[in-house]
Parts: structure tokens; C-alpha cells; sequence
């Protein structure tokens, strides 16, 4: 835990008589008052997990918001509600600086009550959360400026630039992960501030050669599983939606999210996956919206060919079937790899008779020069025939 919030959640805790917890706005715990192992009221399942987690759930959050935390200048009373595991009540101490909240520091009652703290204890505990609230609203500023750092990070050809962006962002970011990167392309508008994007540390915009657009670098730190946790919504609200042209048009927009990495220096390889992942989500929305590396197959390595971006060459063999004539002969044949050959499967999928299926496929064969019983064969149509998704 952070010593200075540390020292100022205890300075809350002795000014009020009872163990408080500080949260940022995304709940996840920043630090937390000694508690008396043997005061049965000084706990509850939510103040637990977040203890231990080091964040709270989804609908517990969903829970206080209703009481207008958010928004709140003031102390905001929170009777308990046994069915969101809240079994007692609670003041919440919205940590504001110039009108934005920034966290939340959380009393318990000894019961279901709300605790009653005389006036002048609070008006003083509410003067230390604004000490907080300067602080955070400082380092969030801090991390806003992060960007072009991330930026060079991931995009740099000069090591001696690379550790110098490496240095700066660990300072303000600090401790080890777990982190992940999301990729969300193409990207045609202003990067969004951090505040906008909850769990987001750092963002950024890296432009890309040849592609459609440039792509958002959203840096976050994921739960203590690796999963993208309270920013998963966040991601989503950021992604456009497809065309109402079928259930096989492309998104607008897609995610891709790499695996957690531990260290910062492990960004850049965690860009080339976050960046795989969304390419793929955007050839395939089955994959989507948000795709994770660890789930897309085979682009996992077409996407790190070096000519697996736009207008890539395409193997002699295959180009004819590539061509927008020959669209349906190129979705019979890429429907048949994916089922293993299994040509009752493949008619089903297709929704035709098995004897279409046969004469596409020898179609498909007299095009290419490929024979579909042999398996080098089948790899090199199937392969070409997903990377011209991409």
C-alpha cells in the first residue's frame, strides 16, 4: 500500500474512532485501517473481499452508486443490503478535487445501521479526503502525460529511447502487474482521457502503416487472475458496432487484448498480440468484440508474418479462388478445412446438399491445382484462405 495514503486513512480512522477504507473510483482498495480481529462488527463479506481482492464486484458497485456516490460533495449514509452481501451499513466519504470524485473512503457500522459520527469528526475526516483527492487527481494528470512514453515504448527502434520510456513509466505506474494491453482498431478519433476509460492507466494512439486506421493502446491493470475486471465495460463502450448487413459484416471496430504480462519491459511483445487479437476480431466478429490473444487460433501466427498486413502477397496457387467471382467456391473451401474435411459436417454448416459440396470442391481443386486429399495441400489453401482475412 501507498505509505502517504496509508498515513491518511489512519489520520480518517483515529479522527472518527473506526477503520476506514479507501478506494479509487473504479473500487479498487488504495489502502485500509488497521481492524480489531476481535470486533465482529468491523468486517463484512464486501469490506473482506476487498481486502483481499483488492476490489469490489460489479454489483456491489452497482449497489452504492445508486445512493448518488458519484456525485455526492458530502457524507452519503448506505443502509445495508444482505442480497448484494452488504450486511451492514456504511458512510461513504466521496474523495473529490474540483468536483470530480476520485475515490471513496468507507466507514462500517458495528450492525445494519448506518454509523452516526458526530459533525465536527466528519467535517475534519472530509477535509483529509481532500488532501487525498489532490493527490490522486495529481497522479492521474501524471499518468495522462504517459501516453507518448507508452507510446515510444511500443513503436521505438532504439533501445536507448525504449529504456527511457521504460524508466518514466514506472515511476508514476509503480509495483509489478499483472498488466494487459488492449488494442482497439481502427481508431479515427481523439484519444480519450483516462478518466473516461475506468481502469485504464494509460492510453495512447500508435499509428500504423498500410492499415485502416490507427489503433487505441489502452494499458490496464488486471485483477489479481489476469482478467480485464471492472475495465471490460468500459473497453466495449469504446468499440462501434457492425453494419446491419448480416451476421457475417465486419465490425466497425474490435479489441484485442494481449495475455497479463508482470513488467512494464514486456509491453512491446504484448502490443504485437493485443494487436493481433483485434486484427482478428475484425476478419472474424465471431471472435469479438473484444478477442483475446490466447483464443484466436490460427491468426495468432498469421498475424506475426511479416507480410500478413494489407495488400500481403498471396500464394500463386490460391490467387484465382481469391478473386470476387469465386467468393462462394472461397467460403466452401475454408467451411470444409475448418470441419476437418468432414464433408457431412461441411454440408450441414453450408446448408446444402452433399453433392454441391463435392462439385465446389472439385471446382475449387481445378482453380487452384490443389488436391484436398493431400494434407500440404489442404495447409497451404487453408492458411492463405485466413490470411486474406486479414
Amino acid at each position: 500500500m501507498n505509505a502517504d495514503y496509508q498515513d491518511l486513512v489512519d489520520e480518517i480512522s483515529a479522527l472518527l474512532g473506526a477503520p476506514a477504507t479507501l478506494e479509487d473510483r473504479d473500487f479498487r482498495l488504495i489502502a485500509f485501517g488497521a481492524h480489531d480481529s476481535e470486533d465482529a462488527g468491523a468486517m463484512d463479506p464486501v469490506r473482506t473481499r476487498s481486502i483481499l481482492t483488492r476490489r469490489s464486484t460489479t454489483e456491489v458497485r452497482a449497489w452504492f452508486e445508486r445512493f448518488g456516490i458519484t456525485t455526492a460533495a458530502g457524507p452519503v449514509r448506505i443502509p445495508a443490503d444482505p442480497a448484494a452481501g452488504v450486511l451492514r451499513g456504511r458512510l461513504c466519504l466521496p474523495v473529490r478535487h474540483r468536483g470530480t470524485v476520485y475515490g471513496y473512503v468507507w466507514l462500517l457500522a458495528a450492525d445494519d445501521s448506518v454509523p452516526a459520527l458526530p459533525e465536527r469528526a466528519l467535517d475534519a475526516a472530509m477535509a483529509v479526503c481532500g488532501r487525498i483527492g489532490t493527490q490522486l487527481a495529481d497522479e492521474a494528470r501524471a499518468r495522462a502525460d504517459l501516453g507518448p512514453r507508452l507510446n515510444t515504448l511500443l513503436t521505438s527502434d532504439s533501445d536507448e529511447r525504449r529504456a527511457s520510456a521504460l524508466a518514466t513509466l514506472s515511476a508514476p505506474l509503480g509495483g509489478g502487474g499483472p498488466y494487459g494491453l488492449v488494442c482497439v482498431a481502427p481508431w479515427q478519433a481523439p484519444v480519450p482521457g483516462v478518466r473516461t476509460v475506468p481502469g485504464a492507466s494509460v492510453l495512447t494512439l500508435v499509428p500504423v502503416p498500410g492499415a485502416s486506421g490507427p489503433r487505441l493502446a489502452v494499458l490496464v491493470r488486471l485483477s489479481a487472475g489476469g482478467e480485464l475486471g471492472p475495465a471490460h465495460g468500459a473497453v466495449r463502450a469504446l468499440l462501434g458496432t457492425g453494419p446491419g448487413g448480416g451476421a457475417g459484416a465486419a465490425p466497425l471496430r474490435a479489441a484485442g487484448l494481449s495475455t497479463p504480462v508482470r513488467s512494464l519491459a514486456d509491453l512491446p511483445a504484448a502490443w504485437r498480440e493485443a494487436s493481433a487479437a483485434a486484427r482478428a476480431a475484425l476478419a472474424r466478429p465471431h471472435l469479438g468484440p473484444v478477442a483475446e490473444w490466447s483464443a484466436i487460433g490460427p491468426y495468432r501466427l498469421l498475424a506475426a508474418l511479416p507480410d500478413s498486413g494489407p495488400g500481403h502477397p498471396v500464394d500463386p496457387a490460391v490467387s484465382p479462388l481469391l478473386a470476387p467471382a469465386h467468393a462462394e467456391l472461397a467460403r466452401t473451401a475454408e467451411v470444409f478445412l475448418d470441419c476437418a474435411g468432414q464433408a457431412g459436417r461441411t454440408a450441414t454448416a453450408l446448408n446444402i446438399h452433399r453433392q454441391t459440396l463435392y462439385y465446389r470442391l472439385s471446382r475449387v481443386e481445378q482453380l487452384t491445382g490443389l488436391d484436398l486429399h493431400e494434407g500440404e495441400d489442404r495447409l497451404l489453401l487453408h492458411m492463405s484462405l485466413k490470411a486474406a482475412r486479414l
